[in-house]
């Protein structure tokens, strides 16, 4: 049953004009003394001329370009001393001269801008009634497809409409800090999970560590080993696994005067020098009530991949930090926005094909069993499946968007919903995609995918970013109750129950929506030993019927939202086999019969005589 949806005219492409500036050493140390030699070369007049020339045409580009130039100038002293020069001799001008020759630009969404994530702003001042300002996470592929994290700031309105703030001119990169406190036990852990324990040398250099080391410790326990020790081939892949790990743990800050749009987190450590891949945000409310933001990400070095995660509370400073444990692994990890019985919760897809659920005491630490969770079912996701982002609360349910590969490898973005209080089952799913690509959004670098990574809800609509063809970005809306009177019961909640007499007490479902009638009957049922679930309509009555076994439904047909003669239709149509009877103020022989039609096993007219009620129940379910 195909669901209507309403797509934005906001459209994010790929900007060549994003630029930063990056350290650039072409062709390795000797190659750089040469370049260094060569400018030295230059007399006083001639270097500030050429010094002068390069800040006109790139001071306007780049928030203080002079800073950048004495930090890259700063990266090749000991190449400025390998040339001949004492680097503390030279002229203010003549270091930055230098350093801007080891600087080039990066643009880094000139290729594709992409797979997108939607929270709220920590900042929610001064705002129309009805306004929320969001943040929206994007992927930002540039020049050697390398994937930087970029952001942009925008409102949604009372109407649900969107409006984005026009990106910012200039683009900074954030300050480093990597002075990161590690504990020895996980560390270990990790190490371990890259099949390097047994290695004597992980012992060597780790072993007069303390419990809890500093970055700059770890690194002279590595250059005394390098120094004091002939390193074989095999030691040096070691020790480069160990700083690979290592360098993985960073802390960034980015000034209180750059635009949301002007934040970059482009790969700083080595784990991931191929790129920054998706990042799942998510609101996270602590016990307390405090909010956090957290984003899982899969970090790519050309070789290996490794799940991280990044923190924070106001997007200005962010603390990065790997995922560990034997279920930190592949692609496509989200953390659910609260705890869950006291637990983290995480969706994960550990075989690359299906969805799973885990959990933990520790966010960053997955060692527990995971479970199954969903398996490919329907056409359009026979491929694989995966998660579209971290899930949403709702009063009915967590709401889990998933993308589906099917033929051709198109992707397309699915639903399922989870029960609130054990998310493990699945209480709802849809048959068909909700969202898909067009033929204005199938063209690009993939062709046929739509892909998101992380939607929210607003003014009961269902607001989704999502990725065009791995290309640009667009947003779309779906009316939070269509989506709920489309949901079919879940896989493993709407059973077939012909066995009744098997059973202590059966379940009967009680849909209308007259409170005196549902009074009435429920205790006249009870009575009977019936346990009772009552729905006012029929599209509550779905969210119940995905959330527990039901043996019989007793059905008004006039009603809200959903009709009785619509949600036998609906049973019908997904193929639930659940005995319906009508109770009905409707007492023409048409109307019964078209109930019965239909496929309602029994049709009483109201009011109810309760004795031919009981008789009719009792003989429903020893025949049935």
């Amino acid at each position: 049953m195909a669901i209507s949806v309403n797509r934005k005219p906001v459209h994010f492409d790929p900007d060549p004009k994003r630029v930063i500036a990056r350290f650039f050493l072409p062709g390795g140390s000797e190659r750089g003394k040469k370049i260094v030699a060569r400018i030295m070369s230059l007399g006083e007049e001639d270097a500030l001329q050429t010094l002068n020339q390069t800040l006109r045409d790139f001071s306007d580009r780049h928030r203080n370009i002079t800073r950048i130039f004495f930090n890259h100038f700063n990266h090749v002293q000991h190449l400025v001393l390998g040339a001949g020069f004492d680097p503390e001799k030279l002229s203010r001008e003549r270091k930055l001269l230098i350093g801007s020759y080891f600087t080039h630009e990066y643009s880094i969404e000139s290729a594709a801008f992409f797979n997108p994530s939607m929270v709220l702003d920590p900042d929610q001042a001064n705002l129309q009634e009805g306004e929320t300002r969001i943040i929206v996470s994007f992927r930002a592929t540039g020049e050697g497809h390398i994937s930087s994290l970029v952001f942009r700031g925008g409102i949604i309105d009372k109407h649900n409409h969107l409006e984005f703030k026009p990106s910012g001119k200039l683009v900074d990169e954030a300050e480093t800090i990597q002075d990161h406190v590690y504990l020895k036990e996980s560390f270990f852990r990790k190490l371990e999970d890259m099949k390097l324990h047994d290695h004597v040398i992980v012992d060597k250099i780790m072993g007069g560590l303390g419990d809890r080391f500093l970055f700059r410790d770890l690194q002279v326990k590595v250059q005394d080993y390098i120094q004091n020790t002939e390193v074989s081939l095999l030691q040096e892949k070691v020790i480069e696994a160990i700083t690979w790990l290592a360098n993985s743990h960073y802390e960034i800050t980015f000034s209180l005067d750059t635009a949301i749009s002007e934040r970059v987190i482009f790969p700083i450590a080595d784990t991931e020098s191929n790129g920054i891949e998706d990042a799942r945000f998510v609101r996270f409310t602590e016990d307390d009530g405090s909010v956090k933001y957290y984003a899982t990400y899969t970090a790519y070095n050309g070789v290996a991949i490794l799940p991280k995660l990044i923190e924070t509370e106001d997007f200005y400073h962010f603390r990065v930090r790997p995922i560990f444990g034997k279920n930190a692994k592949n692609k496509g990890m989200a953390l659910f926005p609260r705890k869950i019985n006291g637990r983290y919760a995480m969706l994960s897809r550990q075989d690359g094909e299906n969805n799973f659920i885990m959990f933990s005491d520790v966010i960053n630490l997955w060692e527990e069993p995971v479970k199954l969770l969903q398996e490919p079912r329907f056409p359009w996701e026979f491929v694989q499946l995966g998660n579209s982002g971290s899930p949403i609360e709702t009063e009915r349910g967590w709401l889990l968007i998933t993308h589906g590969v099917g033929a051709m490898r198109r992707y397309c973005l699915g639903a399922i919903m989870l029960d609130l209080a054990d998310p493990q089952l699945v209480i709802g799913q849809f048959s068909e995609p909700i969202l898909m690509a067009n033929d204005k959004e199938r063209e690009g670098y993939v062709p046929n995918v739509v892909y998101s990574c992380g939607s929210i809800l607003h003014h009961n609509e269902l607001i989704i970013p999502y990725a065009m063809s791995d290309y640009s970005s667009g947003f779309a809306s779906i009316s939070l109750n269509e989506l709920f009177e489309k949901l079919s019961p879940g896989e493993n909640r709407a059973k077939t129950t012909k066995a009744l007499q098997k059973k202590g007490l059966p379940r009967i479902l009680l849909v209308d929506d007259d409170p005196v009638e549902q009074k009435i009957l429920s205790v006249i049922l009870e009575k009977e030993g019936y346990e009772i679930v009552v729905a006012p309509d029929g599209l509550h009555a779905l969210v119940e019927l995905g959330k527990q076994e039901i043996d019989l439904i007793l059905s008004d047909i006039e009603m809200p939202n959903l009709t009785g003669y619509q949600l036998l239709e609906f049973l019908k149509s997904k193929k639930v086999d659940i005995p319906v009877v009508f109770l009905t103020g409707h007492t023409s022989s048409e109307d019964e019969i078209r109930g019965l039609e239909m496929g309602a096993v029994e049709y009483l007219k109201k009011p109810v005589q309760p004795e031919l009620l009981k008789i009719k129940l009792k003989h429903l379910f020893c025949n049935y």
